[in-house]
C-alpha cells in the first residue's frame, strides 16, 4: 500500500464488475473503487461472472466491496438476522473472489430492543463469519452510522466496546465515513478536529482503520442526519480532508468519495482531493 492515500470513488457495476465498473473508475480518475457485488437494497445474493471477476483481480485497481443496506445484526427479527447472515457471508465470499482488500458493513440499529441485547447478537452472528475468513481473505471493515435511532455506534469512541464485543477479531478493521463522523459530533471542521478524531481512533482500535468514506455534510455538526454533500460545498469544508491525508493514522488509506451527482461530479471532487493530498 502506498504511503500517501489511493483516492478513488465507488461505481456502477450495471453491465459487469469489471466491463461497468473499471469505465466508470477510469472515467472519474479512481485509483482505488468500491462496488456493490449483490443488490443493495434487497437479500437478493448474485452470483459472480468468473470473466468479469478475473478481469476485474487482473485489473490490478484495488477494490472494496460494501454489503447490503439492509443488514442488521441488531434487530429483533429473526429473518432479518438469518438473512444478514447469509448476505454477509456473500459478500465476504465475493470480495475474496474478486480480490477485494475489504467489506464494508454497517453497524447497525438495537431497533425497538435494548443495546445489550443488541450487542449480543452482533456477537454471536458476527464471530462464525469473522472465523470463517481465511487468512488471504478481506477484512470486515465496521462503518460506524451518523447516531440517528438506535444506532449502535456512531462515534469513534462507540467502536471500541463493539470491537471488544467481537474479541477484537484480527479480521475485523474499521471504515471512517467523514459524513457519518461530523453528523455524530465530531467537529471535523474545526482547528484539530480531525487530529482529535483520528488520535481517539489510535487510541481505541490500532491499526484497525483500513478505508474512509470521503463525503461532506449537508447537515450542522452533530445533527445526526445522513445526508452527503460533494467534497467541499458542504458543512465540513475542503481543508479537514487535507487534514485527515496528512495524519498518520490516516496517511496511507485508501480514500472513496459516496458524494451526489454523476460522472462529472464525481470526477471534481476526486480531483479536489488529490489535489488536497497532492500539494
Amino acid at each position: 500500500m502506498t504511503q500517501t492515500p489511493l483516492i478513488g470513488g465507488h461505481v456502477s457495476v450495471s453491465k459487469g464488475l469489471a466491463t461497468s465498473g473499471l469505465a466508470y473508475a477510469a472515467e472519474i480518475g479512481a485509483e482505488v473503487i468500491q462496488v456493490f457485488v449483490s443488490n443493495p437494497r434487497g437479500w437478493a445474493l448474485s452470483a459472480g461472472k468468473s470473466k468479469e471477476d478475473a478481469m476485474l483481480r487482473e485489473s490490478g485497481m484495488p477494490a472494496f466491496v460494501h454489503t447490503s443496506y439492509l443488514i442488521n445484526f441488531g434487530s429483533p427479527s429473526p429473518a432479518t438476522l438469518e438473512s444478514s447472515s447469509a448476505s454477509v457471508r456473500h459478500a465476504l465470499v465475493r470480495g475474496a473472489e474478486i480480490g477485494a482488500r475489504g467489506v464494508v458493513l454497517h453497524t447497525g440499529s438495537a431497533v425497538s430492543q435494548s443495546r445489550d441485547d443488541a450487542m449480543r447478537q452482533v456477537r454471536e452472528h458476527l464471530l462464525p463469519l469473522l472465523d470463517e475468513i481465511p487468512g488471504d481473505g478481506p477484512d470486515l471493515l465496521l462503518e460506524p452510522m451518523a447516531g440517528q435511532g438506535a444506532m449502535l455506534c456512531a462515534t469513534v469512541q462507540q467502536l471500541g466496546p463493539y470491537l471488544e464485543a467481537l474479541d477484537m477479531h484480527p479480521k475485523v478493521g474499521v471504515c471512517l465515513d467523514t459524513c457519518h463522523a461530523f453528523a455524530a459530533g465530531h467537529d471535523l471542521a474545526a482547528p484539530g478536529g480531525v487530529a482529535e478524531m483520528l488520535d481517539a481512533l489510535h487510541e481505541i482500535a490500532p491499526g484497525r482503520l483500513k478505508f474512509v468514506h470521503a463525503n461532506d455534510s449537508k447537515d450542522p455538526c452533530g445533527s445526526k442526519r445522513d445526508h452527503h454533500e460533494n467534497i467541499g460545498a458542504g458543512h465540513i469544508g475542503a481543508q479537514p480532508f487535507a487534514d485527515l491525508m496528512r495524519h498518520p493514522v490516516a496517511s496511507h488509506v485508501p480514500i472513496c468519495i459516496e458524494t451526489p451527482g454523476k460522472a462529472e461530479k464525481h470526477r471534481e471532487d476526486i480531483t479536489l482531493l488529490k489535489k488536497l493530498r497532492d500539494a
